[in-house]
């Protein structure tokens, strides 16, 4: 697609509805949310209006690539199950012609108020020849969104001069004593990301109040979409930051998530870092967004997926991207831990368990599927190696293990599919000699919580329909304490 074409809403909800023929089941997921039609990547507007979960994405209905940016939405009653709602923003507006890049949402006077980053495409190379600004999208039901007219709010001549003058983007909008603060994304042009803060008393007159925190040459050259809250009487800063480099086993990706506990000053707009971790520590998880909902739950929802990876579903699946399951974020002394939210257990079928078992060597499961949640206790024992096949048949697995010696977690997926391999690895610590987990299987992705949530991993995987095995091993006597199945409707 060239920018030739003209970009609406209309045009954007014809095409899908026209093409859904098209899409191919293999690997659509059941209980996490895709693009209805097309490409998917940010989680953007993630709120809880009028009783509802709001999510927007960026989202190019016409391919399964990345293209000018639209805003997809969806809704839910409870984070699990959604319903697509007609495409909410198009790059249409001069200010946007190049994409309506990520943002935020917040409910005011009862609408509906989107916060969105326009890009401009400024030369002919669209990937260095380009700028930033930041524009409003409103909405008196939450479906239909109407832009301000005085768009760009936070214009190119509000961003600081020792500020990249292209990379301006992300607004992630939050109240805070009776004023509007934005914190949005960028870098100083010399390898150092950083975030900058903007306050309004309206939505509509930002005054730039100072730069919240950068990278000083260790956290990326970029930093993409910051996020600001409060948590459990801290403030955390979540961002992403691009080509970050490896720490040990963490950050390993192509670009990361992490987050920072530390103290926010309003009148300064600076953070005061005190610790920092990783988000996740697995393939697919980035640009994450929260919000803050009705139950007093802070909930975090990634993208599932990572750039300059192979997505299979790309070729001949009309479709690409997902979003995780979401997770309530919790603080527990100087760390967050993440746990599925818990709306997913009301959709647990089939419910199937085994207790006090002794392993050495492998044991396959009578039971399985492409599916499904497991709970698993296992008592290292004397076991030099132990844990979980997925996936398995035709030469496939999905491999989950766990050695003692080095206390690292391994989530390999080498033999997975079609798709990329690779492993990650994280440093878990038994408890009392024993390794808890609580593993989702979705068609093609795996998500795997250790413990309490002091560990998550996720990844992508595209194994044939027919593996659906699940295997138990042990390199040496090991205890199986317990294990639940439940297929996931």
């Amino acid at each position: 697609m060239t920018q030739t074409i003209e970009y609406t809403r209309e045009r954007a909800d014809r095409f899908i509805r026209e093409s859904k023929h098209l899409l191919r089941p293999d690997y659509r997921l059941n209980y996490h949310l895709m693009a209805e039609f097309g490409w998917m990547n940010d989680p953007n507007g993630f709120v809880q209006y009028n009783g509802e979960y709001h999510l927007f994405y960026q989202h190019y209905p016409y391919q399964p690539a990345w293209g000018p940016m639209h805003w997809g939405h969806a809704v839910s009653k409870d984070l699990i199950k959604w319903e697509y709602l007609p495409v909410a923003l198009a790059p249409d507006t001069e200010f946007d012609s190049g994409g309506c890049f990520s943002g935020s949402a917040v409910s005011k006077d009862g609408k509906l108020f989107l916060m969105y980053t326009g890009h401009v495409v400024t030369g002919p190379d669209k990937d260095s020849d380009y700028k930033q600004s930041q524009g409003i999208a409103v909405s008196e039901d939450g479906v239909t969104f109407k832009k301000h007219p005085l768009n760009p709010v936070i214009g190119y001549d509000q961003i600081p001069e020792w500020v990249s003058q292209k990379d301006f983007r992300d607004p992630k909008v939050f109240e805070r004593d009776g004023c509007y603060y934005v914190v949005i994304g960028s870098n100083d042009g010399a390898g150092n990301g950083l975030v900058l803060v903007y306050r309004s008393d309206d939505l509509m007159n930002w005054t730039f109040v100072g730069e919240l925190a950068r990278s000083e040459g260790r956290f990326g050259d970029n930093w993409e979409c910051p996020d600001l809250f409060e948590l459990g009487g801290k403030e955390v800063f979540m961002l992403s930051p691009q080509r970050m480099p490896a720490q040990g086993e963490q950050y390993r990706n192509l670009h990361s998530t992490m987050t920072v506990i530390g103290a926010f000053d309003g009148k300064t707009g600076r953070f005061d870092m005190e610790k920092h971790a990783q988000v996740d520590h697995g393939f697919d998880f980035y640009a994450p967004q929260s919000t803050l909902d009705e139950k007093g739950r802070r909930i975090v929802i990634g993208w599932m997926d990572m750039w300059e990876t192979d997505m299979p579903t790309q070729n001949g699946h009309y479709w690409a991207g997902a979003m995780s399951l979401p997770r309530e974020a919790v603080l527990h002394g100087d760390r967050i831990l993440y746990r599925p939210v818990a709306e997913i257990e009301n959709y647990r079928l089939n419910a199937y368990w085994e207790t006090d078992i002794q392993l050495n060597g492998v044991r396959e499961l009578p039971v399985g599927g492409d599916c499904y949640e497991l709970e698993v206790v296992f008592e290292a024992e004397q076991a030099e190696q132990f844990g979980l096949k997925l996936r398995v048949g035709d030469g496939e697995e999905t491999v989950l293990s766990y050695r003692p010696d080095d206390q690292l977690l391994r989530f390999n997926r080498d033999r997975s599919g079609i798709g990329p391999g690779g492993e990650r690895r994280a440093l878990t610590r038994l408890e009392d000699g024993k390794l808890g987990l609580r593993i989702f299987v979705d068609k093609s992705s795996v998500e795997v919580f250790v413990g309490d949530g002091e560990i998550v991993m996720t990844g992508r995987i595209y194994p044939g329909a027919a593996s659906k095995g699940i295997h138990l091993f042990a390199n040496g006597a090991c205890r199986l304490v317990s294990l639940r199945k439940w297929d996931i409707k």
